[in-house]
């Protein structure tokens, strides 16, 4: 089975019925939103900052007044009110939403490729938004104690340190801690906001749209390049259609509409008021708005935030890093489950030592928060439009809307998204290379291993030979067979599984009973229980099964064949030797094999991956692993 070709096979949706909605809701405060719910701590004072040194009435006004509009249009509007509608069956996000339109509605390369580009530059923006979060919540000290300033950038380091190094532990226990502790975050801040506005009524009138316009259209370029900055209060507004599988539609709308918004909104109108009433801009606007006495809690209060939001990225780069490989654009990494509450309580080592070691990197060379903000937003800005051509195509074939009409809400976030992308282009030389470097090589890793594996693949067809004539050999006693039950494991969609031949060749004997396992990955999230596997005989003692699994979902061989077996005891599973195949990687004799730019990293990708067992679960004690040499 081809893995687009889902006709007759049922798909499962994560169940939601399970918890409330207001229990959903809250939990999706603390991981969804964490990464736009600490914008405001930094997106403000960069904005004001890029007017000028003193900025006047009409800048301040038409400041707030564009970052309001821009939470209605790309938030509200775009993710929350679009893109969440469009779902691969339940699951949401660019690889998701990729998938849909791509792969499983039709092979188009050129979607796919714009997919997996926009997933790889949120791997680059992902180890700056640790990083600026957490700096700009410890700068609040300069607002206490001025003296400790110097040592800001040392208890970042050592924050994110600490959060990367208990990553291996798993975050079930503290993760539901996360959820009250970000109400109680949007809720001071919705307060800090009120407080502000109550100084300076007036900053209500940035409300109007045409404030942010009227700024735009009198200031020409320096107006232009304020967008770059304003574009930071939506950097993770992708995370909301990205977690729509773990938590459905219904809490995240309830969430964003009820309580993210409403605080982000006060919040940032607050800080404009304090602005408008003489409030110095030089330091934290944010801390301004609270009173000296709160201020210390406030800080121990944002940096915890920041903690939340920094962990709401690495896990979205595990989720992530999971989906690609079961899509085959990336080499098996170890991936283990570190609770058994929650699928998507995840572990990915590989990823989260070299995320680790990106954002320290970033967090020491960039060194306050206001340089990470000049690299910030390229790569997201770039998905973001990247996911508004994807919509374009959604609403055309899914939704079957005319070319107008698709044509003029598509045409608004094409619009929006450009202008939002050409600003933060005059970011590159300021620092934006670095997540666009970042992105290229994520994009280069998955671009090769799929060269590759494509590649081995066609390779291993050339020398298969049909199942009939090996069962023919095999009924005609020409292979001796000895007791035992093998089970041979193959991604080969047709023919003998190599590993089976080379099996034969080697020991000149098989097993008297023989179970060939074909497992594919199919391009929606998870298939239904029902419909999980087939199983032929295709002669006495040799059974073919098919087992198809979703992208969301690890493969357990044994549970499966326990499964298949569950009405036919001919099989004794406790007497199983599973075989798997182990090929290493040689160039062409014939020279028309893969470039050897392509194939030197392939082949170093294909020996330090994790081992095919591994990810299948096979028990070692009854593992057999043939290696082979192949020619690509």
């Amino acid at each position: 089975m081809k893995e687009h070709d889902l006709e007759g096979i049922s798909i499962v949706r994560k169940s939601h019925r399970q918890a409330g909605i207001p229990v959903l809701g809250l939990a999706a405060l603390g991981i969804v939103f964490g990464d736009i719910g600490t914008s405001p701590l930094y997106t403000f004072k960069t904005v004001l900052a890029l007017t000028g040194g003193k900025p006047d009435a009409m800048a301040i006004l038409g400041s707030v007044s564009l970052i309001l509009w821009t939470l209605i249009i790309i938030t509200t509007v775009k993710y929350v009110n679009f893109a969440m509608r469009v779902d691969n069956d339940g699951e949401g996000g660019i690889l998701a939403l990729m998938s849909l339109l791509g792969v499983k509605k039709q092979n188009r390369p050129v979607i796919v490729a714009a997919g997996l580009f926009g997933a790889a530059l949120i791997y680059g923006d992902g180890a700056i938004t640790p990083a600026i979060s957490v700096l700009s919540a410890l700068e609040g000290v300069e607002h206490v104690t001025p003296g400790l300033t110097p040592w800001v950038l040392y208890g970042a380091v050592a924050i994110l340190v600490a959060l990367f190094a208990l990553q291996p532990l798993g975050t079930t226990r503290i993760g539901k801690s996360f959820g009250p502790v970000m109400l109680i975050w949007f809720g001071v801040m919705a307060a800090m906001g009120v407080y502000g506005i109550l100084q300076y009524p007036g900053v209500l009138a940035a409300i109007n749209p045409y404030r942010g316009l009227e700024y735009l259209a009198s200031t020409g370029l320096a107006g232009f390049l304020v967008l770059g900055g304003v574009f930071l209060c939506v950097t993770g507004a992708e995370a909301l259609y990205a977690d729509m599988g773990h938590f459905g539609p219904v809490p995240i709308r309830l969430a964003w509409n009820f309580v993210v918004f409403p605080s982000l909104v006060l919040n940032y109108i607050g800080q404009a008021a304090i602005v408008l009433n003489g409030s110095p801009t030089d330091g934290s606007i944010f801390y301004s708005l609270c009173p000296p006495a709160l201020l210390t809690p406030l800080i121990v209060l944002a940096t915890v935030a920041t903690i939340i939001a920094s962990q709401s990225i690495i896990t979205g780069a595990f989720s992530m890093t999971r989906q690609a490989i079961q899509f085959g654009w990336m080499p098996r990494f170890n991936v283990r489950q570190t609770s058994a509450e929650g699928f998507g309580q995840i572990y990915v080592g590989a990823v989260n030592w070299l995320l680790m070691i990106a954002t320290v990197t970033l967090t020491i060379g960039f060194g306050k928060s206001d340089n990470l903000a000049a690299a910030y937003g390229i790569a997201v800005s770039m998905t973001m439009l990247m996911t508004s051509v994807l919509l374009f195509i959604a609403m055309r074939e899914i939704w079957q809307w005319s070319l107008v009409t698709a044509g003029a809400v598509a045409g608004l976030f094409l619009i929006v998204d450009s202008a939002f992308f050409a600003a933060n282009m005059t970011k590159f030389f300021q620092g934006g290379y670095v997540p666009l470097a970042m992105a290229l090589a994520v994009y280069a890793i998955m671009w090769i291993w799929h060269r590759g594996t494509t590649a081995l693949h066609n390779s291993v067809q050339k020398t298969l030979i049909p199942t009939d004539r090996f069962l023919a050999e095999l009924q005609s006693g020409t292979v001796a067979r000895v007791p035992g039950t093998a089970v041979f494991l193959t991604l080969s969609a047709k023919g003998v599984p190599p590993v089976m031949l080379w099996h034969v060749q080697l020991n000149r004997a098989l097993q008297e009973r023989v179970l060939v396992l074909r497992w594919s990955i199919l391009s929606v999230p998870r298939v239904a229980e029902a419909d999980r596997f087939t199983v032929m005989q295709e002669v006495p003692n040799f059974w073919l099964v098919e087992a198809r699994y979703g992208f969301m979902e690890i493969p357990d061989v044994p549970k499966l064949l326990a499964s298949c077996m569950a009405a036919d005891r001919a099989i004794d599973l406790t007497d199983v030797t599973y075989y798997v195949g182990r090929t290493s990687i040689v160039p062409r004799e014939d020279g028309r094999g893969l470039p050897s730019w392509q194939r030197e990293p392939f082949a170093a990708m294909s020996r330090n991956s994790a081992r095919m067992s591994d990810y299948l679960k096979v028990p070692n004690d009854r593992l057999v692993e043939i290696g082979r040499q192949i020619p690509v």
